[in-house]
């Protein structure tokens, strides 16, 4: 669990970028919700966390491809892939995110 910042210091419509391996985008939404995904988009080195939000979209600030950051689904081209999702929670009143093992390994 990786402690990102206080709940108010995250603005809605906002993003905190998490200098992890590799780095994390936690979104705040319009309506409340939160959303943590690996932040480089697949289509090319860009960092999510500098998109623009829209909804639960985001949208790479390099090329337009937008992810869903409900599921890390690519919404439109040039994307095809999907970016890992993680889990968010706000306790005591500071957002953490609980990272996703990468693919193929233990959780």
């Amino acid at each position: 669990m990786i402690p990102v910042c206080r709940l108010e210091d995250l603005p809605a419509g906002e993003s905190r970028r998490v200098e992890t391996t590799p780095p994390i985008a936690v979104f705040h939404t319009e309506h409340g919700e939160l959303y943590a995904v690996d932040d480089t988009c697949t289509h090319q080195d860009a960092s999510l966390s500098e998109g623009w939000l829209e909804g639960c979209l985001v949208e790479c600030p390099l090329h337009a491809a937008s992810f869903d950051l409900r599921t890390g689904e690519p919404a439109c081209l040039p994307a095809r892939r999907p970016v890992r999702t993680h889990r968010v929670t706000v306790e005591d009143g500071v957002i953490h995110v609980h990272l996703t093992a990468e693919e193929g390994t233990a959780a």
